[in-house]
């Protein structure tokens, strides 16, 4: 590739299911490169299989790159819709001797594999069409020749350099007897015609590299950069799979995951930047490099996702916190339409939630005109004793003309003081008959945030409820 070349990388998911965890790596790590070489990413949707790819799966990727940020230059292409390209490309092969036609039936090949394994030997195709000069029928495949002597090296820019002996390569197909090309055949084409000079991808894929290398080659056309990114491990050490957790990217949308979070995540999953855990997009493409994408295995650990979607959360201004959390609070059956409440409502939380779920469901009381209690909370706190605290609380918050977290914080206090107690059960109380539960924010910040009419009836329905029950 020549200096003044432009960078082009490219992401090519298979319209199969939804983006997973590991394609959301590899588009993030292909993006990334781009945006830090000044480059252009691509997008390319695998789509020729045609039993399995679907219109919703396609829809469900795009939406998952968007809201990851990962907004592609060029695309999204349809791979079907190349079809006749890839077909004209089968063709030159065979007009130039570099690919053949082949009618071995499928239940012939089980019996030369099998074979091929009863004596030890690898079970590649053994060449039996190459000679045959056959013409095309309508169950007639097309072999790419490939040498049978000489080595393919490919030289990986995370594993290095990786030798491989065309003896041991297979003639494989790159057209299916039904006229659709093969992935392998597809791919190479695609990304040459694209000028894709990067092909950042799993290493899952290492094997089909050379055989992509010498399709290059035949076809005349450059040959790539490869980076094969190594795969991503549950905590078990096992490839990860839906039996870790979500394997899912929108999944973790829909658990209260904020995308910069994901994105801070994944990107440090088989890459890092000295010991900096926390990135801005901004940071991220200045420092990426392939030169710093380790060799080894990445563990999925959900802890440090959470750790990392709290610090996110934090962060998060009130008015985008409020619109991340409405899709929340309204599965949850609340209205969240009094904007400057919920407003109010995400600042008290934001700082003890995890997930944008944990915040909805923290936050059902400030919304809710009847608020259940707590079967052990109510035990505790809501005494016969506590009733009569409570109903000079709301007498002294009725009168009370500096309604704010300071004027509040100073009522209260002076009202233990003046009770001779403590204000931990002046408070706790006070805290139960507003929420229902035993733990909260700060009960100020509640009670600012709810109002002063709500709190006075709140406190009014928990000395109804000790009446009936504590009699």
């Amino acid at each position: 590739m020549s200096e003044k070349q432009k960078i082009r990388t490219r992401f090519a998911p298979s319209p199969t299911g939804y983006l997973h965890i590991g394609g959301a790596r590899t588009a993030l790590f292909n993006w990334l490169f781009a945006r830090h070489k000044g480059g252009r990413f691509i997008l390319r949707i695998e789509d020729t299989d045609q039993l399995r790819s679907t219109e919703e799966s396609t829809r469900a990727i795009l939406d998952a790159m968007t809201w990851l940020g990962l907004n592609w230059d060029e695309g999204p292409f349809f791979q079907s819709q190349r079809v006749d390209i890839h077909r004209r490309m089968v063709k030159k092969l065979l007009e130039e001797g570099k690919a053949y036609y082949c009618t071995c039936a499928p239940e012939e090949l089980e019996d030369k594999r099998k074979r091929a394994l009863a004596e030890g030997r690898k079970p590649k195709y053994d060449g039996t069409c190459r000679e045959r000069k056959l013409t095309k029928t309508a169950h007639a495949a097309v072999r790419f020749q490939c040498p049978d002597t000489g080595t393919t090296i490919v030289h990986d820019l995370i594993k290095g350099a990786i030798s491989f002996n065309n003896d041991e390569l297979d003639d494989l197909i790159i057209e299916r007897a039904d006229g659709f090309p093969t992935y392998n055949f597809a791919v190479v084409v695609d990304d040459a015609l694209m000028e894709i000079t990067h092909v950042i991808r799993g290493d899952d894929h290492v094997n089909n590299t050379p055989r992509q290398t010498l399709l290059y080659q035949a076809l005349g056309y450059p040959v790539p950069r490869f980076a094969h990114v190594p795969m991503i491990l549950g905590a078990d050490k096992t490839r990860l799979s839906k039996r870790h957790g979500a394997t899912s990217v929108m999944a973790y949308k829909e658990m209260g995951y904020l995308p910069e979070a994901l994105v801070n995540y994944l990107v440090r999953l088989g890459w890092s930047h000295g010991d900096q855990e926390i990135f801005s997009l901004k940071e991220l493409i200045e420092y990426f490099c392939l030169e710093a994408v380790g060799k080894s295995a990445a563990v999925f650990n959900q802890e440090k996702l959470l750790w990392l979607n709290q610090h996110y959360i934090k962060q998060c201004p009130e008015d985008r916190l409020v619109e991340e959390m409405m899709p929340f609070w309204k599965n949850l059956g609340l209205d969240p339409s009094d904007r400057k409440l919920a407003r109010n409502v995400a600042i008290d939380l934001k700082e003890r939630a995890r997930t944008l779920q944990e915040l909805a469901d923290a936050s059902v009381f400030y919304f809710q005109d009847e608020i259940a209690y707590a079967p052990e909370a109510a035990e505790k706190f809501l005494t016969a004793e506590a009733a009569g605290h409570l109903r000079a609380i709301a007498d002294g918050i009725s009168a009370l003309t500096d309604y704010s977290k300071e004027g509040i914080e100073v009522f209260l206090r002076s009202f233990a003081g003046q009770r001779g107690m403590k204000l931990k059960f002046i408070a706790q109380p006070l805290r139960v008959a507003l929420t229902g539960r035993t733990a909260s924010p700060g009960i100020d910040d509640i009670m600012v945030t709810m109002g002063k009419d709500r709190v006075i009836r709140r406190i009014a329905k928990a000395v109804e409820h000790i009446t009936r029950h504590r009699a």
